[in-house]
């Protein structure tokens, strides 16, 4: 793993219900989600949705295609640098460097609430809308922090009588 670098959370974002959601300097998380952090859309608030995640590099190239965003603007708890969030699968778990676990529970899908930055956006951003996430290690995360996959564990092979 020598000169390979770690993905890295480059902006943990909340707000009271709604988008855009803000970047703070430290968060608690909690089985629940971040620390004030609300949803909208009760179909938000379940604990296998606890935390969002998405690709900065999605923004970016999102921004290149006309779109005004930036970290938090889509909605999402945690907006991430060099994870490529998409290619990641159901149950693949991420350590923070802070403590916190997560393990990833359904890949996002657009919603209409992103009509309020462009009609299109929900249409275009469809494959690298990132995941969500449950938490399986509260604690406190922060900007700045690196992150370690896990991929999911496949079932055991059966073994011989």
């Amino acid at each position: 793993m020598k000169g390979m670098r770690l993905p890295q959370v480059l902006s943990v974002n909340v707000s009271a219900g709604g988008i855009p959601k803000r970047g703070v300097d430290r968060v608690a998380v909690t089985p629940a989600g971040l620390d004030g952090d609300a949803h909208d859309h009760d179909k938000h608030n379940t604990p296998l949705q606890a935390v969002s995640l998405i690709d900065v590099e999605d923004l970016e190239d999102l921004c290149r295609e006309g779109f005004p965003l930036e970290p938090g603007s889509t909605g999402e708890n945690v907006t991430v640098r060099g994870l490529d969030v998409d290619r990641l699968d159901v149950g693949d778990r991420l350590r923070l460097s802070g403590g916190v676990e997560l393990e990833l529970t359904k890949r996002r899908k657009p919603c209409y609430v992103l009509d309020a930055i462009d009609p299109e956006l929900k249409t275009v951003i469809v494959g690298r809308c990132g995941f969500y996430a449950r938490v399986l290690t509260p604690g406190t995360l922060t900007p700045g922090e690196t992150i370690e996959v896990e991929p999911a564990r496949a079932e055991p092979a059966p073994t011989a009588p």
